[in-house]
């Protein structure tokens, strides 16, 4: 029986980092996953699909250009759902050209199997072809990531009614979309089909999306999305999904149907531990799927196993998993490591983007400190004229008596780059004074940060 250092049970951002970490540590590490290919969901149906599918749409529908030739401008007169499709394999074919490059260089093995555990530091592993072998390891990480929550009463069949994984093997363009469910993965498919000029109706059963977002920057989103003809429904639980002859009908709580070609149910998503045999070694999954970890370690309730990444919930982001399975790897081998900064940057790849940092104006209220904010819309840049931006904006959050930057919130093109500048500040402990002094690129739509920066400064009066 083999012996490893570190069994990594999963491919995603955060088993790929925490092998690479424990092999630059010296130790063996064998990769598992079950899947035909290295990746997990980011690269396959999650985090790089979504992204290529959004950046394909706006590029081959001419959207970024329609603030200056109008809605009914386009660069490709007609596109199929082949013209989206084929730019996404050729990314994920490229993404895991690399992940297996970067095993190879760092002397990472990895194996295409199920993983069960055995015992306290045994697993079996079953490949596709039934072969059954054990392997032995001194610390694991679970690293399985999520799939998407799919209702018993959700008749899914791949042709009217699709998950989130689904949606990717469409043969056609819809010619109208429903989707169920206003988080992250809802809204951002919903608009991407939107920018495609599909009529598009979200539905909500909560009264707002997007919750954990500043709640003028939602405002702010859902007046754009409903601007451009998207159908919002808020505070609409859903009754009934059925199949029809040409479509999908949803029949809400309240009596009204919304009749659609096809339907996205994107409402939550529930960790692949079912088959990992976690009661063999005494580890505890929620209704849900998702494990509970000491949040500094990323320890399960058994100290010699870790878990990270979609499998241990919020905020479910490949890139704050990326850096739980670099930390899980450093702690297993004794690495010290300095307290990670407070705030991480939230990127949500919808059309427009939103990005946020730091704490949300609700936030800030809530803690009791005294604050004032400056805003800076994007058509106030000369970037923004350039570009032909009309919408989007840059809302910055201070502190009155430190005059430090709480808070960086950003809806609008190039959102999830520009939002670095306000992470920065605040895990700098900087204040507004940094917008008022520095100088900025002209023009720029990072020139906003300066805008936004003065309007707050001119609020809180010079000191």
């Amino acid at each position: 029986m083999n012996h490893y250092d570190m069994l990594v049970i999963g491919s995603g951002p955060s088993g790929r980092r925490a092998a690479v970490q424990s092999a630059k540590l010296g130790k063996s590490v064998l990769v598992v996953d079950k899947g035909r290919r290295l990746g997990g969901v980011s690269v396959h149906t999650g985090t790089i699909p979504s992204k290529t599918l959004r950046e394909t749409v706006l590029n081959l529908s001419g959207w970024r250009e329609r603030g200056f030739y109008g809605r009914g401008y386009r660069v490709k007169q007609d596109i199929s759902a082949h013209d989206l499709i084929s730019r996404l394999h050729k990314t994920l074919d490229h993404e895991v050209e690399v992940l297996q490059h970067q095993f190879m260089r760092n002397a990472v093995k990895s194996l295409h199997a199920a993983v069960k555990f055995t015992g306290p530091n045994r697993a079996s592993l079953t490949t596709e072809t039934e072969e059954v072998s054990e392997v032995g390891f001194t610390h694991a990480l679970i690293s399985v990531g999520t799939k998407p929550f799919r209702p018993d009463n959700v008749p899914f069949d791949q042709a009217r009614i699709f998950d989130s994984d689904e949606i990717l093997d469409m043969k056609a363009l819809p010619r109208t979309l429903t989707v169920i469910g206003g988080g992250v993965v809802g809204v951002e498919y919903a608009t991407i089909f939107s920018a495609l000029d599909v009529p598009v109706t979200l539905i909500e059963p909560r009264e707002t999306i997007l919750e954990f977002v500043d709640r003028e920057l939602v405002d702010d989103f859902i007046h754009q999305m409903r601007d451009r003809g998207m159908t919002i429904r808020l505070g609409c639980a859903v009754k009934d999904i059925a199949v029809k002859a040409n479509g999908v009908e949803v029949t809400l709580a309240d009596g009204r149907v919304v009749r659609s070609d096809i339907l996205l149910y994107a409402a939550g998503r529930s960790g692949n531990v079912a088959s990992l045999g976690l009661d063999t070694v005494g580890i505890e999954a929620d209704a849900r799927g998702k494990i509970k970890v000491d949040p500094v370690t990323f320890q399960t309730s058994v100290p010699h196993i870790y878990a990270a990444g979609d499998v241990i919930g919020f905020p479910s982001l490949a890139s704050t998993s990326m850096e739980q399975g670099r930390v899980a790897a450093c702690h297993a081998f004794g690495m010290a490591l300095p307290p990670p900064p407070e705030t991480f940057p939230y990127g949500i790849y919808a059309v427009p983007e939103i990005s946020t940092v730091g704490q949300s104006e609700e936030q800030v209220k809530e803690s009791g400190v005294a604050y004032e904010c400056g805003v800076a819309r994007f058509r106030e840049t000369s970037r923004g004229h350039i570009m032909g931006v009309n919408s989007g904006f840059l809302k910055l959050i201070f502190a009155l008596e430190t005059r430090r930057l709480l808070g960086a919130h950003i809806v609008g093109e190039g959102a999830t780059e520009l939002i670095h500048i306000g992470q920065a500040v605040i895990n700098l402990k900087g204040t507004v004074d940094f917008f008022v002094n520095n100088t900025f690129n002209y023009p720029t739509l990072a020139e906003a940060y300066k805008i936004a920066g003065l309007d707050a400064w001119n609020r809180m009066g010079a000191v």
